[in-house]
């Protein structure tokens, strides 16, 4: 379940990643070529962007790639190890959590009002909808982990085939 998780992520990174490459590859084109270029690729290259950051926020809890200072933790073996990787999850799960909730509220709130995007006339819960969905990620992410510290599996996975 969680390497079809994983490739799901990856396959919705790598597809918006070449869609934003062609979009903004388009509107340059378009505004030094023909002077003129569409707005809506501008709009939806931004929207795919905001959908990579919490979906790839997701992926790099999996991989243990989030920017932490572990020397700390890195003195200590055993359980009191286990209790300080511990808290650190927990606390991290619990913002991740209060995102999820929160984001949640947000889109069903600009689903509500029925607010559109301005170039694209999108409902804007939409790209909104890149927060929980991200966050719920995590917390599942999270959740895996907490599981592997107890088991004593501190390392990061190995890798997927990215370039580290």
């Amino acid at each position: 379940m969680s390497k079809i998780f994983g490739n799901i992520e990856k396959g919705i990174l790598v597809g918006t990643l070449a869609l934003m490459v062609v979009l903004i590859f388009g509107q340059v084109v378009g505004r030094y070529i023909f002077q003129s270029a569409p707005s809506w690729t501008e709009e939806i290259a931004r929207y795919l962007h905001i959908f990579q950051v919490w979906i790839g926020a997701s992926y790099a809890v999996k991989m243990r790639e989030h920017i932490r200072v572990d020397a700390f933790v890195n003195l200590f073996h055993g359980v009191v190890r286990k209790i300080l990787e511990s808290a650190s999850v927990i606390l991290w799960f619990l913002l991740v959590l209060f995102l999820a909730v929160y984001g949640t509220n947000l889109v069903l709130d600009t689903f509500g009002y029925g607010q559109q995007s301005p170039a694209m006339q999108i409902p804007m819960w939409i790209p909104m909808a890149a927060v929980p969905i991200g966050s719920i990620g995590m917390t599942i992410r999270l959740a895996i982990q907490l599981i592997q510290i107890w088991k004593g599996n501190y390392d990061k996975p190995k890798s997927e085939g990215i370039a580290t």
